[in-house]
């Protein structure tokens, strides 16, 4: 598993389109948080990072499939799938390799958005009245969050041997997770009744509860299983592919 955590990374960062990826989510995240006067941070007359974690997921949306688009879907299309199954790895050594690299890429898109915190600290009249613990707690859940997305990511990227297809796959996909059963809870008909179980099927609802700071045990099991799920069914689709190319 290492080897394959160490060439992704190593392959990620050889050619432009990662650095490319990153600086935009980080210029889009700039041009939101300080300078679109809506949703600026300077004209909200509040101290805190709220926008920035009301915006980063949507963000996600683009970066994240944009960074996993092809874990597998180059391997497939190079033929060099063939030859990494003949290696002494496991599936789930191959798997896991490919979203830890793209899991630990994500991560460090996010780091250099802690620049905005001590920004807004250097701004706020009372630094102390900050929120330091809402703050680590959204941080934490954009990581499960990218965690999620990363998974789904690569699942898209293994059952496609065209990277532009996975990239699309997995925008919808990541799109449907998060925002499609807020949105299905929202229908009349399902008011009053269901409507509370579809939230709590999408990931928006426990990314909102983690978001506020409260870290409940039963948000982190929903992206954990979320995640496990979108890796096992990774693992699946390889060995279809394997076997059938055998």
């Amino acid at each position: 598993m290492q080897a394959i955590f160490k060439k992704e990374i190593n392959q990620f960062f050889s050619g432009i389109t990662g650095y490319v990826a990153i600086i935009l989510f980080l210029l889009a995240n700039g041009l939101f948080l300080f300078v679109f006067p809506d949703t600026s941070l300077l004209d909200t007359g509040y101290a805190n990072l709220d926008p920035l974690f009301d915006l980063a997921p949507l963000l996600y949306l683009l970066l994240i499939p944009a960074i996993t688009m092809r874990s597998f879907a180059d391997e497939f299309k190079t033929g060099t799938m063939e030859l990494l199954s003949t290696k002494p790895l496991s599936g789930w050594e191959v798997v896991l390799g490919k979203f830890f690299s793209s899991l630990l890429i994500v991560i460090i898109s996010l780091l250099p958005t802690i620049i905005y915190y001590f920004a807004i600290r250097q701004l706020s009249v009372n630094p102390s009245l900050l929120d330091n613990g809402g703050i680590i707690g959204a941080y934490i859940g954009l990581i499960l969050l990218g965690a999620a997305f990363t998974a789904i990511g690569i699942w898209a990227s293994s059952i496609t041997s065209n990277a532009m297809v996975a990239f699309l796959v997995a925008v919808f996909t990541c799109f449907i997770f998060y925002n499609g059963f807020d949105a299905l809870s929202k229908i009349p008909a399902l008011q009053g009744g269901a409507d509370y179980y579809l939230q709590m099927a999408g990931i928006k609802f426990h990314y909102l509860s983690v978001s506020r700071g409260v870290i409940d045990s039963r948000d982190v099991i929903y992206f954990c299983s979320i995640t496990g799920l979108m890796l096992y069914l990774t693992k699946l689709s390889l060995q279809r592919k394997i076997w059938q190319n055998g």
